[in-house]
């Protein structure tokens, strides 16, 4: 029928509008990493410079939900489909204003001498970086298994995290000259955190859109 026909081409434009805004986010991420990793202060300001455009691809899946919601109701796995997009757009947006978090410490840190090895820090972008990919692999296959997989890694972040957290202190304590810049990693280390609590909304929306199952609070 007609109408089925452009209920399929609006959700076929949905997904690939959220999928570009995961892609953009991830990408964030990714190059916000790679400006602290290597001391590279113009790929932070690509990531800060690039912000607005992902803000508006926001709006624009949004705008999408909204319309598919008041021209064409959707039902039983469509829906789940909507509102589970319409849910995971602002997610990933957040992920991305993250990302501009840990690109504006680079910038302060990258004009400072260069701290200690922090490889516990860089690995806890490494795997934040492939949680969000694993995230966006099992929206876009609609694998609730694969979602539940990349849940279990936000242990690693979280414990990570708590590592970094002492290290951190315990230089601000020994080396005071150093703490500002020490409280500029903790903080970068607090915005990975978060990112792997998002990306764990994400793949508890895939399991909601692929077996209409609530797991959140429930892992």
């Amino acid at each position: 029928m007609e109408v089925h026909r452009h209920l399929d081409e609006e959700l076929d434009a949905l997904r690939a509008t959220v999928l570009r805004l995961g892609g953009e986010a991830e990408a964030a991420l990714v190059r916000a990493m790679q400006s602290l990793t290597e001391r590279d202060i113009d790929a932070a300001r690509e990531v800060l410079a690039h912000d607005d455009d992902i803000d508006q691809l926001e709006v624009e899946v949004d705008r999408q939900c909204v319309d598919i919601f008041a021209l064409r109701q959707p039902a039983a796995r469509d829906l789940r489909f909507v509102m589970s997009v319409a849910k995971m757009a602002p997610v990933l947006e957040r992920i991305a204003d993250h990302a501009c978090n840990i690109a504006r410490a680079a910038v302060d840190l990258n004009t400072e001498p260069e701290l200690k090895d922090h490889s516990r820090l860089h690995q806890m972008g490494r795997i934040a970086s492939s949680m969000l990919g694993g995230a966006l692999d099992a929206f876009t296959k609609n694998d609730a298994l694969a979602a539940r997989e990349v849940i279990k890694r936000d242990a690693e972040i979280n414990d990570l995290y708590n590592q970094i957290f002492h290290d951190l202190i315990g230089m601000m304590a020994k080396e005071p000259a150093t703490a500002t810049r020490d409280a500029r990693l903790l903080f970068v280390a607090k915005h990975l955190e978060r990112i792997g609590d998002y990306v764990t909304d994400i793949c508890e929306l895939t399991v909601y859109m692929a077996e209409a199952a609530v797991i959140k609070h429930k892992h």
